[in-house]
């Protein structure tokens, strides 16, 4: 299950806002983020917003200091705030606030998993296409990368979004169409190329953008 962390970040009008999302899809950004797939920091933007939803804290703040960086570079003014999804009280709260006492094991379990799949995805590199996925909740997004993966289907999962690899356009299109039948109603499925650069034979040696930006859509 995807441990959801938000980063929201408010900047002075929509045309920065928009300017932020499309840098953020380039892969010259400069960043220390992990990137292997099951890395990706999914970005929306809502107006004057841009939200970076990512799996762990580290990602986040990561995504933070990229962003922050590119804002005193640009001379932009921002606003940045982190907020966790807390899965008891179901709603996005403050960092430093504790979690259930099973939080801890389920953290612990869930580290070791992602330490193989990303030993894993450095050795078989990046898929050249991404099937992306807006579903109209968490819990629907949540079932759908569920059922994906049960599949055999490699996904991730942040908030109310699901990215899949595919390994090449035909997959991608095949792909995408069977997941709109399948996505719940009023999901929204698009196809989008991956950085074709991002082979298996030099996966972290090619520039490669780990933010996966959902055009026009908000947080």
């Amino acid at each position: 299950m995807s441990d959801d962390w938000r980063l929201r970040v408010e900047l002075e009008d929509e045309r920065r806002a928009s300017e932020l999302a499309h840098r953020l899809s380039k892969s010259d950004l400069a960043h220390d983020l992990q990137t292997t797939f099951r890395d990706r920091v999914v970005v929306s933007r809502d107006g004057a917003e841009v939200f970076c939803y990512a799996d762990t804290r580290e990602q986040a703040e990561a995504a933070g200091r990229a962003i922050s960086a590119l804002a005193a570079q640009e001379g932009w003014q921002i606003a940045v705030e982190l907020r966790h999804w807390h899965p008891v009280a179901e709603e996005w709260e403050d960092p430093d606030e504790p979690l259930p006492a099973n939080e801890a094991e389920r953290a612990a379990e869930h580290a070791e998993v992602m330490q193989a799949e990303r030993a894993e995805a450095a050795e078989q590199g990046f898929a050249d296409f991404e099937v992306r996925v807006r579903c109209g909740s968490r819990r629907e997004a949540e079932e759908l990368a569920r059922r994906l993966d049960a599949e055999g289907i490699p996904s991730i999962h942040r908030w109310e979004f699901v990215v899949v690899a595919a390994t090449d356009e035909d997959a991608a299109n095949a792909l995408g169409e069977r997941i709109r039948a399948e996505a719940p109603p009023g999901s929204t499925v698009s196809v989008e190329a991956s950085v074709s650069e991002a082979v298996a034979e030099a996966p972290l040696a090619t520039p490669f953008s780990p933010f996966a930006v959902f055009g026009g859509l908000g947080g």
